[in-house]
């Protein structure tokens, strides 16, 4: 079993600098809340990373067309996702809706150890 957490955003500097500019200029237009609530302007935030690193789980990044490419069964799934990964398919644990609800680090980290208890994953 993997965690599994995917932006709804381009791989690579060139995506990564012009998502960042879109984030300052444009917050509200910017498509992925992922990245949104776990990403300062240049760099993952600490709090975010801190959590990541405490997992028991191992924890697999994907932005959009690696997601799809890795998980073809569930390339139709709206994001940014986290879910739970045994395989070649995924357990949604917060969709894109959530997600997008969500406004803070902690916010999210609670959203995200609730749902893993609720799954009994430890």
């Amino acid at each position: 079993m993997r965690l599994v957490i995917v932006y709804n955003a381009n791989a690579g500097l060139v995506a990564a600098m012009l998502d960042s500019v879109h984030k300052i200029a444009l917050p509200s237009t910017y498509p992925c809340s992922l990245c949104a609530v776990t990403y300062g302007p240049l760099a993952m935030k600490r709090r975010w990373r801190a959590w990541l690193q405490e997992q028991p789980l191992p924890v697999e990044f994907y932005h959009r067309p690696d997601f799809r490419a890795a998980f073809p069964a569930d390339a139709d799934l709206q994001l940014p996702l986290i879910a739970l990964a045994d395989g070649a398919r995924v357990l949604p644990l917060l969709d894109a809706a959530t997600l997008d609800a969500i406004g803070s680090i902690d916010d999210l980290i609670a959203k995200i150890d609730d749902r893993l208890r609720s799954q009994q994953v430890e």
